[in-house]
């Protein structure tokens, strides 16, 4: 005979056991007995489950749920998108994508005096993890490549090096969100709060960024793209 015990996986051995008492009443009032477990497997002395019991057993099936859900996590629904360029689903998970140029609704405080309403955006480039978005225009809606050269997002809160201002967004990523969950709560993030200022003096624009949306909101003009300026990097960069 082969001895194949090597090629066993993990033993698990019992250690402890419960069984669960209920009436024939209508209330079906429960009661749980617990039993340890001896070396053979067998149940030895019984007795209720205690609070300090209950306690453990709550906590190891919180341990396991929450082991279930991470590995959901950026796990696509269905065919990977062609417009996902990289996934990297670490602790804080790392997702590479881009959106072609479309009208959005955007919003903007009273101090821009810019109304809010639906322009078109340019083809963007996004780069965001649990915690913070990082975001940049681009030229036209291929899908880009490492060579593929990154303009400023023309947009208000938002860093020269790409880095998202969320102000006091609520961003909240969870570990059981899927791939597409995740790409559309930063989208969502993003267009749904206020752009409000420009970030330490760096304009994103060839010109006015005030001026320019004012003249795009609520127009069927498509974005101008004389007016992105480069960001002097490329996609490669940002892979780094």
């Amino acid at each position: 005979m082969k001895d194949i015990t090597q090629d066993f996986g993990t033993l698990y051995h019992p250690t402890n056991a419960l069984v669960f008492y209920q009436n024939n009443q209508g209330s079906k009032d429960t009661y749980v007995e617990h039993f340890d477990m001896d070396k053979n497997g067998n149940p030895i002395n019984a007795h209720p489950l205690t609070d300090r019991e209950a306690k453990e057993l709550v906590k190891a099936l919180t341990i396991n749920t929450q082991k279930e859900k991470s590995q959901d996590f950026l796990k696509p629904k269905g065919i990977l998108s062609t417009n996902i360029l990289q996934i990297n689903p670490s602790e804080n998970g790392v997702v590479l994508w881009f959106t072609k140029s479309m009208k959005r609704q955007l919003y903007f405080t009273e101090n821009l005096e810019i109304p809010n309403g639906m322009a078109e955006v340019p083809a963007m480039l996004w780069l965001a993890n649990k915690r913070s978005l990082k975001i940049f225009a681009l030229t036209n809606n291929r899908r880009p490549t490492e060579k593929s050269e990154l303009f400023y997002a023309p947009f208000f809160n938002v860093y020269e090096d790409g880095n998202v201002c969320m102000g006091t967004v609520d961003v909240n990523i969870q570990n059981s969100n899927s791939l597409e969950e995740f790409t559309k709560k930063w989208e969502d993030y993003f267009f749904n709060s206020y752009f409000s200022h420009l970030m330490i003096e760096h304009n994103p624009i060839n010109g006015n960024c005030v001026n320019l949306w004012k003249s795009l909101i609520n127009t069927e003009k498509p974005f101008p793209k004389e007016a992105l300026k480069k960001a002097n990097t490329t996609l490669k960069n940002l892979l780094k």
